[in-house]
């Protein structure tokens, strides 16, 4: 289905994915707010999120993007700092959960669909590997189950999709998915994946 004349929030929507994600919602015909820092939101501040909320008023809310993340230390068992891990686990997991809650009306005054920008990484089945961030790996795993969570909670359409290695500050030069292919990807699994879903961009499910 189109999303003509619908409305998008998409976090993290200053660079890289975020803005080639606005930008094809856009395309689609969905009006699209880009929650951003420089916007007045910081999913590391959860007292931004009722301000930014009532920005909304009772507006209703078709889409909720949870793009915004960081990657946190990379340096294995030897480096793990609390912080750090704390840092990456309140941005990544605890700030999707709490803005959800914050727009829980809109999201139930419209089609009310929440996707998760998750990651392969995160999944128990497919993800190990030898990298050493802990705390990202982690936090999207939680972040997985956090989507779950809210879907069986609140009776949303949530669903977590992994973008593939992309081409922004985070994936680094050696990632071979343009941010615009990505995008259009995560879009086709945004119209078409069921509720509870976990998929790569390109369609493909990813086992938790």
């Amino acid at each position: 289905m189109a999303g003509l004349g619908r409305t998008a929030v998409v976090t993290g929507a200053g660079r890289g994915l975020g803005v080639a994600l606005a930008q094809a919602l856009r395309l689609d015909g969905y009006e699209v707010i880009a929650a951003t820092r420089g916007a007045g939101l910081d999913l590391s501040r959860p007292e931004t999120f009722a301000p930014f909320a009532a920005t909304l008023g009772h507006r209703p809310l078709d889409l909720l993007v949870h793009n915004a993340a960081i990657r946190g230390d990379t340096g294995g068992l030897a480096s793990l700092q609390v912080g750090d891990f704390e840092a990456v686990m309140r941005v990544n997991v605890l700030g999707p959960l709490l803005l959800t809650r914050a727009l829980l009306a809109n999201l139930r005054a419209g089609a009310g669909q929440v996707v998760m920008i998750s990651s392969r990484a995160g999944s128990l089945a497919e993800g190990r590997s030898d990298e050493g961030d802990y705390a990202y790996k982690c936090s999207k795993a939680a972040l997985n189950m956090a989507g779950l969570k809210l879907a069986d909670e609140t009776g949303l359409s949530v669903l977590a999709l992994h973008p593939g290695w992309v081409q922004t500050d985070m994936g680094g030069p050696e990632a071979d998915v343009p941010p615009e292919v990505s995008a259009q990807g995560l879009l086709a699994q945004i119209k078409t994946a069921p509720s509870g879903s976990f998929r790569a961009w390109d369609g493909v499910d990813i086992g938790w």
